[in-house]
């Protein structure tokens, strides 16, 4: 498994993961490498790709306008990985805001890609909840129901028994 975080180029992979949902401005907790771990340490998933948009480098004092070169590449960054994912993992935390996780599910609901967990508490669950249904979108009670279900599915798609 190979990790790519922003602003590293995005490769064609024959099979890849976008980890979508709560930064919260890099104040949550760090799920993303709590999956990546997981996936290193419990599961062979081979070539599999991972976009991880936890950026190493952010700066807090970045305008995030269009016309700042750093946030425009970050934001165009994570779209690029997103439509060139196979999955996208979106976990979306209780006690967050997550306005661009519930943008993210908004674009790519149609997608066919997104797999979907809503902890309990978050203020906007019966939305989400509902885009889902109506979308017929796989949604899971925990974070590690989603990883489970996540890896299973990579490793479908990568022919990995």
């Amino acid at each position: 498994m190979k990790t790519i975080l922003p602003p590293q180029v995005i490769t064609p992979s024959d099979v890849s993961v976008f980890l979508a949902g709560t930064i919260d401005m890099g104040n949550s907790i760090d799920w993303q490498q709590k999956f990546i771990d997981k996936a290193n340490t419990e599961e062979a998933l081979g070539n599999v790709i991972v976009f991880n948009p936890r950026r190493a480098s952010w700066d807090h004092s970045w305008a995030q306008t269009i016309e700042n070169a750093q946030f425009s590449e970050q934001v165009n960054w994570e779209l690029d990985a997103m439509e060139s994912a196979d999955v996208i993992l979106l976990f979306i935390e209780g006690n967050s805001k997550s306005p661009i996780s519930m943008m993210e599910l908004g674009l790519f609901a149609d997608s066919g890609k997104l797999m979907v967990c809503c902890e309990e508490g978050f203020w906007r669950k019966g939305n989400i909840d509902i885009i889902c249904q109506r979308k017929g979108i796989d949604q899971y009670k925990t974070f590690d129901e989603l990883v489970t279900a996540v890896m299973t599915k990579l490793k479908k798609l990568a022919n990995i028994k």
